[in-house]
Formats: C-alpha cells, sequence, structure tokens
C-alpha cells in the first residue's frame, strides 16, 4: 500500500526514488557507451539518432523526436552538428519550405559501421554490470513505455 504525504520521509524518498535510480543507471550507461563512442566523434546520442535514421532511409525530425522521446531542440543541436560532420543530409520539402526531412549520408553509414565494434563493447559492458535479467527487465521496460 501507497504511504501518504505526510509518512514519506527523505530516508523513504531515497530509498524507493524510481527516478534517482534510473538517472543515476542513465549517467552510468550513457558514459559507457560515449566512452566507447568517442573516439569516432560521436556520442551515444547521435549514434540512436543515425541508427533511426538509417533505419527508416527519411524520417521527420518530429518522428525522431516522437520515436527516441526526444525534446526538439535537443535533436535540433544533435542534427546541426551531425550535419555539419556530413552525417546526415537534411532535405526540404519542395511543397513547403517549413517541413523538413533526414537522411543518411553515404559517410554516417560508414560511421555506422566504423563505430560498431566499439558500440559492441559498449553492450558487454553493461551486460556485464546489470546483468542479463537487468537487460532483460530494461528491453521490457522500453518496450512498454513505446506502445
Amino acid at each position: 500500500m501507497r504511504k501518504t504525504a505526510k509518512s514519506i520521509t527523505p530516508d523513504i524518498i531515497g530509498e524507493n526514488c524510481f527516478n534517482s535510480r534510473l538517472r543515476l543507471l542513465n549517467r552510468v550507461v550513457s558514459k559507457i557507451y560515449n566512452d566507447a563512442l568517442r573516439p569516432h566523434g560521436l556520442t551515444a546520442s547521435q549514434l540512436n539518432i543515425l541508427v533511426l535514421i538509417a533505419r527508416r532511409t527519411q524520417v521527420s525530425p518530429a518522428d525522431v523526436c516522437n520515436r527516441l522521446k526526444m525534446d526538439i531542440s535537443t535533436l535540433s543541436r544533435n542534427v546541426d552538428r551531425m550535419k555539419a560532420q556530413g552525417w546526415i543530409i537534411v532535405e526540404t520539402d519542395p511543397d513547403d519550405a517549413r517541413a523538413h526531412s533526414l537522411r543518411l549520408s553515404a559517410q554516417g553509414r560508414r560511421l555506422i559501421e566504423k563505430s560498431s565494434p566499439a558500440w559492441e563493447e559498449a553492450q558487454a559492458k553493461v551486460e556485464d554490470l546489470i546483468g542479463h535479467n537487468g537487460v532483460i527487465a530494461l528491453v521490457k521496460a522500453a518496450e512498454k513505455i513505446r506502445a
């Protein structure tokens, strides 16, 4: 049974808060991936965007934000950097100058291929860290959120 607001103490929050545990997991896991991908000039967030674009051939920024649950300003910053690096191509809709789509460049595809061993290394480190059952729980939780 859930406690009423009056009986909640800092100890209860500290010992039970889902948010603090998820943020801790996010910081640790993100560091593992970012450290592995850094030699390729890539962040984990950028790789996620590149992979999403690669799997969809062409995608709108709004669709990327929706699928990755990402803020548009965060995506815009990443798109600007990735476009400057030549990893993605931003195309304007000929019928609507306000509408854009994102497409992976050949250079972006090569970057995914080149960085995949580093990604595999990060995957193995995370699985070692949280265990096989932790990975399964994480995948199930993410699938539930996406649904």
